[in-house]
């Protein structure tokens, strides 16, 4: 009988535990902290579990990220590394992701912020139309969600780019790679779009040096983590003008405390982590696919690679 651990502090177990058991029906189901002996546990299902709750889980298996990221899980300092992580990679989560950013992109392409204080004066006046062609949008990060998304943004009519870790050819994008190349990405783009994976390497990436090689009135659209963003660099490029306009999903710190200064400022778009949830409906049978290849003694898919940290 495989026994899963189950902990996401911001969700209810309710819809795995029943989805799961409709798949799996000899399966032990058991919800952070009561979990029993943890030497039982052999699949652990998680999202920000407490540092050193691994403790004691001499059976584990495998650690499954309840999401497409998983750099919450290499914050603890006791996560076992001989135990394979795995993460989702839901189609689902890259629809809806691509959802959020086009909203976001549309409304800055589309003179929202304009249009919005023209409204607030009381102000019926038409402004010159934006060319979608020469909005050209730079996707950073190329992986299942920011290829998703750099192909919808393609398919729009956009000029569009991802800078990615190593080299690669898509159809429709022109694809930068490494370090040489993401002063030739950023001179380029427009509207830029944050979809990477936080790394050592990535960690203040978007930052007074890096925002400054943009065009004048660029946008930035983060949904990918908070702590991509230097938020004192940002604050200052949107006052100087630097950047025209910011969306923001993901912050350093979550939920967004009151009195940070993104709630109260006119160019900020804020977001309560929402653009790709996880969905248990459209996930459950990825889940029980890699529960039962483990239960098996096998390897499950959509591994992580510990060196690169996703």
């Amino acid at each position: 009988m495989p026994v899963v651990m189950f902990h996401d502090a911001l969700a209810s177990p309710d819809a795995w535990r029943d989805g799961l058991a409709a798949r799996i029906p000899e399966l032990d189901f058991r919800v952070w902290p009561d979990i029993g002996d943890p030497g039982e546990i052999e699949f652990a299902m998680v999202w920000n579990l407490p540092p050193g709750s691994y403790a004691g889980m001499t059976g584990l298996r495998c650690i499954c990220s309840l999401g497409q990221g998983v750099d919450h899980l290499f914050l603890d300092p006791d996560l076992p590394r001989d135990v394979p992580i795995m993460r989702l990679v839901d189609p689902w989560m890259s629809q809806s992701m691509t959802e959020w950013i086009l909203l976001n992109l549309l409304y800055f392409h589309r003179q929202g912020p304009e249009y919005d204080a023209l409204v607030r004066q009381h102000r019926w006046h038409v402004l010159p139309p934006p060319e979608t062609s020469e909005c050209r949008v730079g996707i950073m990060g190329l992986g299942a969600l920011g290829l998703h998304a750099a192909r919808a943004i393609s398919g729009l009519g956009f000029p569009t780019a991802g800078w990615a870790r190593t080299a690669r050819t898509v159809d429709g994008v022109e694809v930068y790679s490494g370090n040489g190349q993401l002063t030739d990405f950023l001179a380029r783009t427009d509207v830029l779009c944050c979809l990477l994976p936080l790394t050592a390497a990535t960690r203040g990436i978007i930052n007074t040096d890096t925002l400054a090689l943009l065009p004048r009135g660029t946008f930035v659209i983060n949904a990918a983590r908070g702590a991509h963003i230097v938020d004192e660099d940002l604050l200052a490029a949107l006052d100087s003008g630097q950047v025209a306009g910011a969306a923001l999903d993901v912050f350093h710190t979550e939920p967004l405390p009151p009195e940070h200064a993104y709630w109260a400022h006119p160019a900020v778009r804020v977001w309560p982590h929402v653009s790709a949830q996880t969905n248990p409906a459209t996930a459950l049978e990825q889940v029980a696919a890699a529960i039962r290849r483990v239960a098996d003694g096998r390897i499950p898919e959509n591994l992580v690679d510990p060196t690169l940290g996703y």
